[in-house]
């Protein structure tokens, strides 16, 4: 790396650890702001001459072939604990044919005894798996070199970096120099030799944003927008600093929401692959984020639960997010995911 990378205070590993407590046991969501999925419903079809059983539900993103237009957020990897969770949804994910993310690789980067935690291509082998950075990492010694080499360790189809500014500002050992990424970001999506996207982490992309993301060589954007976790809230658990803590408050409500989000990327780049995410909680969500505009749904918390439980647990949650997306299909009529992003029956409520 070309410069020192700040791993003072927790180590990575150890913070993605209490990342999950903390999204297991306390009040994260945003406060004040919600996906904005609640503005829409759809209107239903009596008549929608098909059979539910035959409603295909299959896609492909980034070239590779999926049973759903569905996608497990990165959420976590780093430690003993959180590499299991990430073995159970991978399990889950090869089962029911979804794609998954990872949690940031950075730890296993930095730290080669941790890479098995992110290692889960044996239990998913015919899935698309994303790994993630942070962007802001580009400022902070990782380069070309660091970024292939978490493509490596998780055997990954692509990278995603996520776009993590709030987060950073309020996390005790933040990294909150966000200076000149972008031409960072234009070099490695023009050297790395896989697909790099660009996420948010739950307080959404706009459209100018996904703009210059694109005109940068993102090959796909995940709007990751609000109303699902908030990173301030989890960060304001983590500080001792009263101040912080105190400041976190007034950015519980902070963000882009969801719909909101989608609608503006997918105005502007109609052709951009895109994932919708960010407080995704039921297939009937992820139906309105297709209809949206996204070519994938991603589901982050609302599995989080589930896979710390069980690889059954977690796959009975993807089955029924299944269940829920078909069902929504055949109460519009749409026998193709393609039919539900072209759909006229999403409407404002």
């Amino acid at each position: 790396m070309s410069e020192k990378t700040n791993v003072s205070g927790p180590s990575t590993g150890d913070r993605k650890s209490e990342h999950v407590r903390l999204c297991l046991e306390e009040e994260v969501a945003g406060v004040g702001v919600t996906t904005g999925f609640e503005r829409y419903g759809f209107r239903h079809n009596a008549l929608p001459e098909l059979d539910f059983e035959q409603i295909d539900l299959t896609t492909s993103f980034l070239g590779r072939s999926l049973k759903a237009p569905l996608l497990i957020s990165s959420m976590t990897g780093g430690s003993v604990g959180t590499g299991r969770i990430n073995e159970r949804l991978a399990e889950a994910a090869q089962a029911r044919g979804w794609a998954m993310g990872l949690g940031s690789v950075r730890a296993a980067v930095e730290r080669e005894e941790l890479a098995a935690t992110f290692k889960v291509r044996h239990r998913a082998p015919d899935i698309p798996i994303i790994a993630n950075l942070g962007a802001v990492q580009l400022n902070y010694g990782f380069g070309v070199e660091e970024c292939r080499r978490a493509v490596d360790i998780a055997e990954a189809d692509a990278l995603v970096l996520h776009l993590n500014g709030l987060q950073e500002v309020f996390q005790p050992e933040g990294n909150t120099n966000f200076a000149e990424l972008l031409p960072k970001i234009e070099r490695l999506c023009r050297e790395l030799g896989v697909p790099v996207g660009v996420k948010e982490v739950g307080w959404g992309i706009d459209g100018e944003t996904a703009r210059r993301l694109a005109d940068a060589g993102a090959a796909f954007i995940d709007s990751a927008g609000a109303g699902g976790t908030s990173w301030s809230q989890v960060e304001k658990y983590r500080s001792s600093d009263a101040m912080r803590r105190a400041a976190a408050e007034a950015f519980a409500g902070w963000g882009l929401g969801t719909a909101d989000s989608l609608i503006q990327i997918h105005a502007e780049l109609p052709d951009m692959p895109l994932i919708g995410s960010g407080g995704l909680r039921s297939g009937v969500d992820a139906a309105k984020a297709i209809a949206l505009g996204a070519h994938l749904a991603g589901f982050g918390r609302a599995l989080l639960g589930a896979a710390v439980d069980s690889a059954d647990r977690a796959e009975s949650a993807l089955e029924q997010a299944e269940f829920e997306l078909r069902t929504v299909m055949f109460g519009v009529g749409a026998g193709t995911v393609e039919q539900l992003r072209g759909t006229d029956r999403l409407q404002r409520r």
